[in-house]
């Protein structure tokens, strides 16, 4: 079973960030919505060229993706799905005018079926899904979804041990990770030291290694 890693958070608050020092030659970033990544130079870190890039909002290519990266690219170590939200955004607007609710119905499969697939990958394979955010009639600040199906039943933060969700404190990007009562922010005890971290990927991908191996 692959590390699967839910990052949630709104616009501008440091999802994509967070990438920042990840390693571009262990590294394969999906970009739903085909816009510049957040830093320097990342032009020449991620491109088609280098085989670590790709664009899409489509369920089966990115499917495909997916499979082709746990199968055939040992050397990608951590993939980058940015963001998960607009993969349901972008289908329910192609498919608005269709009548029924049977398309809430396959957009909820495609959905479980990513998280299947990621879910099920090889164990030294990190799979971050970043998604943006809504307020349920609790209150609670949970992944943002479309559709009944999706948003009950699938359970994004539910299918995951890790959820951190983004902060900014004092000016600086950070991530929650535990519930603090209105955020489903969660991690296993003892993971990470403090209720606020850097949003470092890699440093975190680092913490996430050496707490499942007993490592010092």
């Amino acid at each position: 079973m692959s590390n699967l890693i839910v990052i949630l958070g709104e616009s501008g608050t440091g999802k994509s960030t967070s990438l920042r020092n990840l390693k571009p030659q262990e590294t394969c970033i999906i970009n739903v919505l085909s816009k510049p990544l957040p830093f320097r130079g990342y032009k020449k870190l991620y491109n088609s060229e280098n085989k670590n890039y790709m664009e899409s909002d489509n369920y089966q290519t990115i499917l495909k993706a997916l499979s082709t990266i746990n199968n055939d690219r040992p050397d990608i170590k951590t993939i980058i799905i940015d963001d998960f939200s607009f993969l349901m955004n972008n289908e329910f607007m192609r498919r608005c005018r269709e009548r029924g609710f049977d398309k809430f119905t396959e957009m909820g499969v495609n959905v479980f079926e990513i998280l299947e697939v990621c879910k099920n990958f090889r164990q030294d394979l990190y799979c971050y899904i970043m998604c943006h955010t809504e307020k349920d009639h609790t209150g609670t600040i949970k992944p943002k979804t479309v559709g009944k199906m999706t948003g009950d039943y699938v359970g994004i933060a539910e299918r995951v041990s890790i959820v951190l969700h983004t902060q900014i404190i004092d000016m600086q990007y950070r991530f929650l990770t535990q519930n603090d009562g209105v955020c489903v922010a969660k991690s296993p005890l003892g993971m990470f030291g403090d209720l606020y971290i850097d949003n470092d990927l890699a440093a975190i991908r680092e913490t996430i290694d050496n707490y499942y191996n007993d490592k010092d």
